[in-house]
């Protein structure tokens, strides 16, 4: 009877991994996406590396990152986290049409000291990424 479990158990990992296979991708450079007919594409009109040069420690700063939406489906902005609770993204909560420009905006607390480099997560229905690192980074006197 063990055995048998352990049979079926295997059985079904397999058949959940083939059923996953059968949802992702995998792009020339090796990246996986999951694109369906709702994908679109993405343009970052600002550098989605911004250096904000020297900072006054413990002032909030707000840093923002336009984009447009270049495809023909409608844009939504899935997820946007940040990679430390100083820093707080706000996500939109609207889809953009295409041709329509948006902006991700985060606040920073101006805590530390020295050089620091933040990043916000932004996921997406874009394809061929659908994942994107925005970073700012500055000197804290």
């Amino acid at each position: 009877m063990k055995r048998l479990s352990i049979i079926a158990m295997m059985t079904l990992s397999l058949i959940a991994c083939k059923q996953q296979d059968k949802k992702s991708t995998t792009n020339n450079a090796g990246q996986t996406s999951n694109a369906t007919a709702d994908s679109t594409t993405i343009q970052w009109l600002d550098s989605m590396n911004t250096n904000l040069g020297k900072l006054v420690k413990d002032q909030s700063i707000e840093v923002s990152f336009r984009f447009k939406n270049t495809g023909t489906k409608n844009l939504v902005i899935q997820d946007v986290s940040a990679s430390c609770g100083c820093t707080i993204p706000e996500k939109p909560e609207k889809p953009f049409a295409p041709g329509e420009e948006g902006v991700i905006r985060a606040k920073f607390n101006g805590s530390g000291s020295g050089h620091i480099s933040k990043q916000v997560h932004v996921r997406a229905n874009t394809t061929p990424q659908s994942e994107f690192a925005l970073t700012f980074e500055g000197e804290i006197n």
